[in-house]
């Protein structure tokens, strides 16, 4: 009796599991009693037990959406379509957090390429980033990728060896410089551009790796200098990389199984 009992929770399970991940758009509690016609009280146990095993999660809005096991799974494979969607819960938060502007950012041909934005809750500082791309060495998001190695210098220019663009009197000119500033970017986990890509900004970015322990995006704080100062600075850069680990975790990086996967290789 107990197996059979136990093998018709594992069906009513699936079949709840079923109607989320082939969904279209979030569903609600209701909708899924409703739609697999099992009890509220039982529908209520089988999606805890599937949420504390990372197979279901839910929105801000108790929604639930497929969760933390399938982002993992479908990031093995190189898929990146679904980053804004698992990434934005995290650009919320921290916007909330920050009142500032919040970017995240990939490598695209030797640029930064900012994919989403959550808009600063302040009328200075309202810029829309999206689709936009920068040079790596003088934002916050592209020094994160280099010192990780998701993105590579462009090609030097003829004539110009190891000169890097200058943008603002304080960018840094020189892959000799680059290359220091990464070392201390890595030893404290996020990088800092103050007025370096445009005069008046400044901005923090943070890593976000993937399963294996590769950094595959980053996420950044940008405001302008006058709200940026040194305590809203480093204050913005422990909620930048906090919600940037919290990414990383549900992306399936699991920071002690990497670095021994690391060290084998």
């Amino acid at each position: 009796m107990s197996n059979q009992n136990g093998t018709q929770a594992v069906d009513r399970a699936a079949r709840l599991l079923a109607e989320v991940v082939h969904s279209a758009d979030p569903m609600t509690f209701t909708e899924l009693s409703g739609t697999t016609g099992l009890a509220k009280s039982t529908t209520s146990r089988l999606l805890l037990a599937l949420e504390r095993n990372g197979l279901v999660r839910r929105d801000d809005h108790g929604r639930f959406l497929p969760g933390e096991m399938f982002v993992s799974f479908a990031w093995r494979g190189g898929a990146q379509a679904g980053l804004v969607a698992v990434a934005q819960p995290f650009l919320d938060r921290l916007g909330k957090a920050t009142g500032e502007t919040i970017n995240l950012g990939v490598s695209s041909n030797g640029m930064v390429e900012q994919i989403a934005q959550v808009d600063s809750t302040y009328l200075i500082g309202g810029t829309n980033w999206v689709g936009m791309s920068v040079p790596l060495h003088c934002s916050a998001l592209g020094k994160v990728l280099l010192a990780y190695g998701a993105a590579q210098l462009p090609p030097e220019k003829p004539g110009q060896p190891g000169k890097l663009e200058r943008r603002t009197a304080k960018t840094i000119t020189t892959e000799a410089a680059l290359r220091a500033e990464m070392a201390g970017l890595r030893a404290r986990g996020y990088a800092v551009t103050d007025e370096e890509l445009e005069p008046g900004l400044v901005a923090v970015a943070a890593p976000i790796y993937g399963y294996d322990g590769s950094v595959v995006a980053a996420l950044s704080v940008s405001g302008p200098a006058s709200r940026m100062a040194r305590d809203g600075l480093a204050t913005a850069a422990s909620q930048c990389a906090e919600e940037a680990a919290g990414l990383s975790a549900v992306l399936g990086y699991r920071q002690r199984a990497a670095r021994q996967n690391r060290k084998a290789g």
